[in-house]
């Protein structure tokens, strides 16, 4: 899903960075009030940016510009929210661009608000969405992440639909189309895998470390009011 450097026209690299910054912003206040307030979650958040990183790292060939791969980024939202989510999800995008020619400094903004804000956020909805029906964790969390990685690539076609439209006159709708068609080859078989790794890692937490679950919906944007969050049931 990552753009590639030198993809987007200047206009919409500005854009997409003026989106970011304030949930970037954000994040950073959040995330040291959470370090500060539990500092035994140092583990826990730095395993969540573990996850971003591996998993956004193992990419496929897939729409010229782009590529396809999961996100990671279920365990970090639910657990943490959306601000904190993008400021992990930027130190990811920042290494893979200088590490590994994935991605780009130019596109930063665009990758993190597909990547790591709106993608996260309907994860984020579809996880309190589930938890107040009673879903358990497994579920919620498989939709959560299932959820974020597709909403990623949506928003991701989106700009890259923007783009050749601002840059070729291209139609608005078929390239649209165009672009996701590609994508969904892909995607949607990553998405359920990813969906199911997520899954089992909150399922074992929701054993190991239930406390988590009632911290998370202290720190995560919250949709839906919902206070039975800290569970031990599957």
């Amino acid at each position: 899903m990552h753009i590639m450097e030198g993809y987007l026209e200047p206009i919409w690299c500005v854009v997409w960075f003026a989106v970011m910054i304030p949930f970037f912003a954000f994040g950073v206040i959040k995330l040291r009030k959470i370090l500060r307030d539990h500092p035994d979650q140092k583990m826990t958040v730095a395993l969540s940016g573990a996850f971003i990183f591996l998993l956004s790292s193992l990419k496929l060939p897939s729409v010229t510009g782009s590529s396809s791969h999961p996100t990671g980024t279920g365990i970090a939202v639910v657990f943490y929210g959306v601000g904190v989510c993008a400021v992990l999800s930027t130190i990811v995008l920042v290494f893979q661009a200088l590490l590994l020619a994935h991605g780009g400094f130019t596109t930063l903004g665009a990758n993190c608000v597909s990547m790591g804000i709106i993608g996260p956020f309907v994860g984020l909805i579809c996880w309190k969405a589930l938890r107040a029906a009673k879903a358990g964790v497994f579920v919620s969390m498989f939709f959560a992440a299932f959820a974020a990685d597709l909403m990623t690539y949506v928003v991701t076609a989106f700009q890259m639909t923007l783009n050749v439209v601002t840059a070729n006159g291209a139609d608005f709708v078929s390239s649209f189309v165009d672009f996701m068609s590609v994508y969904a080859v892909t995607q949607v078989p990553l998405a359920i895998i990813e969906g199911i790794v997520l899954a089992m890692f909150a399922q074992y937490l929701s054993t190991a470390k239930p406390e988590i679950f009632s911290i998370a919906d202290k720190n995560s944007i919250n949709p839906f009011k919902t206070d039975d969050v800290a569970v031990k049931e599957a």
